[in-house]
């Protein structure tokens, strides 16, 4: 947490915006538990952020699926849809989480259609909060035991669910997450190229993707 809020207190302040593609917390059981100390501690230190002038956006993650208006509201945040594209100092840039690239996996995609139902999410958010708690933490073994049987390749992006995205949104510049394995790509697509960067996983250091009207580059954080 301390990298995260050294990036947060000294660092995001001197962007125009911050854009957090999912996973911003290990899980998410629901808005109700926004006054968990920890959650509260992010929530707080997103708001000042934002009220110093930075504008923070939020995209859903596989692991915080269902954070709502009440967790964008503590942050001073707008959620963001997934893909979402927008144009970046003249540079057309497509955000996405990046699970939906991983078609190769085939469990994940089956599990992640099955989380996405609103159905689903309603009856989820309908048990207690101790409950919620209880199934995410199970599910997150699984989770993790089934990734002990995986290739490292199937659970990275499928080329060609790449090159169909970026052909969707009309060749633009992709930044997403998810895989979190930190590189700059560049993709040739119907004779267009474009690049796509993927961003890192955050333990003892961070990063984050720097981008203004000249380049995109990569910020490594310490604390």
């Amino acid at each position: 947490m301390q990298v995260f809020l050294h990036f947060i207190q000294q660092i995001a302040p001197k962007a125009e915006a911050l854009y957090i593609l999912g996973d911003l917390f290990e899980y998410w059981a629901g808005d109700d538990d926004i006054d968990d100390p920890f959650n509260h501690q992010i929530t707080d230190a997103l708001r000042t952020l934002s009220a110093s002038g930075t504008g923070i956006h939020i995209m859903h993650g596989n692991r915080d699926l269902i954070m709502g208006q009440k967790l964008a509201q503590a942050s001073g945040a707008t959620l963001l849809t997934d893909p979402t594209l927008l144009n970046l100092y003249g540079t057309p840039t497509l955000l996405t989480h990046g699970d939906i690239l991983c078609t190769d996996d085939i469990d994940y995609q089956n599990f992640r259609k099955q989380v996405h139902d609103p159905a689903w999410q309603q009856q989820f958010l309908d048990q207690p909060l101790i409950q919620r708690k209880t199934l995410i933490a199970q599910l997150r073994a699984r989770s993790e035991n089934n990734k002990k049987h995986k290739s490292h390749d199937i659970m990275d992006v499928n080329l060609d669910a790449v090159a169909d995205l970026l052909r969707k949104y009309n060749y633009p510049r992709m930044i997403h997450g998810h895989t979190h394995r930190l590189k700059r790509h560049l993709h040739m697509v119907d004779g267009h190229s474009c690049e796509r960067w993927v961003l890192g996983d955050w333990h003892s250091t961070g990063n984050a993707l720097r981008c203004d009207a000249a380049r995109c580059s990569w910020e490594m954080i310490t604390f």
